[in-house]
């Protein structure tokens, strides 16, 4: 595959998605950026969070776990259905009655203002942490397959990236991402259909056995019960995927500001519905390419693994050039569904929660601070993905940064879980304290899962480690819910010390 071709692929898809912004962007001003106006359809924003929710990282990365582990995602898949009936039912209907812009303005009317800005900074710092990191990866792949060959420098590729994604959100932000997330979807659906045929066709498996072929493989075991201490087991995996399904989409400014965009809260229902039928449907698909491209790998004596096993099938097997323009074209699609819509987010989220932009400014400035706040947001995503490869550079170590960051939506889970099931009063000001002492005991158990626990009878050291295998846990998605369980039992903490003093007052 000649980098002209994927130059002029990345230009022609760039086209639409401008050709989109310009159509969109008419006459648009705050409230379209924000909020769409609320006259998104509920199936356009359906379709489109599909590619918002997957991202480049799971592109990549879905099909590449399938040797190690199986189908055992799915576990986490099912429980993304429970977490999203939790929103449904109880998130939306709450955000719409509230009329609310910016979802963490519900902490400043249940909590204070000490709530209210420390839960949008947590949804800063890990949308800015995450965002450069699926940015990064895919950086590293356009870097690789096409402008190290132009050399064209990284940091240059870069900032071409963030630029492209300023040009077609900054005149309506949501109201363009609703439209141009449902075009990037089909791309990437298209992209894995058309890896799906031709692996499977080199297989010699046909259309009509291809279902049958990935469920009678011993790589699609999908179910473990086996041993509870193991990161696999049912259990743990299905409760973490709807806790992550209930922080990372209901408490996420960047999903919901999407769903907010319905013309009604019986459309976003309907959204949030049919969403969850397609996203199990889709990532069951993501995992069968995972599950073909294996065996591809094995009976073709191909050594790629985990993130590297698609985009090294896809570009250098020889499968042809079909197979390695629509993975590009899927790549980019997944990676700019996500980064779109975390740059509008990011920029809804400062203006609104952190310097009260309806409040202390007019309609007029209010457009101007609003473009200032978007570029300073893309120079940020700009700087933190070059550092990422040009400060840290140890790619195990920004994959730390970016699991560590998700360790701070374990907060936002806690603050909405008292803020809505008890009626408790706390202090506002010992709020910030509470969440960061929360990510930081969260971040230690984390560290420490894997050290051995020793234990005997004859209180000996040498007698107890036949038992240290018996005794090991491993902590995996489940940390969310420990860290959201910390916030909770330290706000319930404060509430019983608050009325410990009322009395004794």
């Amino acid at each position: 595959m000649q980098p002209i071709q994927i130059l002029l692929l990345i230009a022609a898809y760039f086209g639409v998605l401008l050709l989109i912004s310009y159509f969109t962007g008419k006459n648009s001003g705050n409230d379209a950026f924000f909020k769409a106006n609320r006259q998104s359809p509920w199936y356009i924003v359906a379709f489109g969070m599909i590619g918002a929710s997957l991202s480049g990282v799971t592109f990549i990365s879905v099909p590449g776990w399938v040797e190690a582990s199986q189908f055992s995602y799915m576990q986490v898949v099912l429980g993304y259905i429970l977490g999203y009936t939790v929103i449904g039912t109880i998130l939306l209907p709450l955000y719409y009655k509230l009329n609310l812009t910016s979802i963490y303005t519900y902490l400043d009317e249940r909590f204070g203002n000490y709530a209210y800005k420390t839960g949008a900074s947590f949804f800063l710092l890990s949308r800015i942490v995450g965002a450069s990191f699926r940015l990064f990866l895919v950086a590293n792949v356009l870097q690789t397959i096409l402008f190290d060959a132009l050399q064209v420098p990284f940091w240059i590729t870069v900032i071409i990236t963030i630029l492209l994604i300023w040009l077609y959100t900054f005149k309506s932000g949501i109201k363009t991402i609703v439209w141009t997330d449902t075009l990037q979807t089909l791309f990437m659906l298209i992209a894995v259909g058309v890896a799906i045929y031709y692996v499977s066709d080199d297989l010699g498996i046909q259309g009509s056995n291809l279902l049958g072929y990935v469920l009678d493989s011993d790589l699609s075991k999908m179910f473990f019960f086996d041993d509870i201490k193991n990161s696999n087991y049912f259990w743990k995996q299905f409760l973490s995927g709807a806790f992550i399904a209930i922080v990372m989409t209901g408490l996420d400014q960047d999903m919901m500001q999407k769903n907010l965009t319905c013309r009604n809260l019986k459309d976003a229902q309907k959204n949030m519905f049919w969403f969850t039928i397609v996203l199990t449907i889709v990532n069951f698909i993501f995992l069968g390419l995972g599950l073909l491209l294996t065996e591809y790998a094995s009976q073709h004596g191909i050594t790629a693994q985990k993130d590297q096993l698609f985009p090294t099938i896809a570009t250098q097997s020889g499968l042809g050039i079909g197979i390695a323009l629509f993975f590009v074209l899927g790549l980019i699609a997944a990676a700019y569904s996500s980064a779109d819509s975390a740059l509008t987010s990011l920029t809804t989220s400062f203006s609104i929660d952190i310097i009260d932009i309806e409040k202390k400014y007019n309609p007029i400035d209010q457009i101007k601070v609003r473009k200032k706040i978007h570029i300073l947001f893309s120079v940020t995503l700009v700087l933190v993905i070059i550092a990422f490869k040009y400060v840290i550079q140890d790619e195990s170590v920004i994959a730390k940064v970016f699991k560590f960051a998700g360790f701070t939506y374990g907060p936002l889970l806690g603050l909405y879980a008292f803020g809505l099931f008890t009626k408790f009063k706390v202090k506002d000001s010992y709020i910030p304290i509470v969440c960061i002492v929360s990510v930081i005991i969260s971040i230690i158990l984390n560290l420490s899962s894997q050290l051995y626990v020793y234990f005997s009878t004859e209180n000996s050291w040498e007698t107890s480690g036949k038992f240290a295998a018996e005794l090991y846990y491993q902590i995996g998605f489940e940390i969310l819910i420990i860290n959201g369980a910390l916030t909770f039992i330290g706000l319930l903490f404060l509430a019983i010390l608050k009325l410990i003093r009322r009395k004794q007052n």
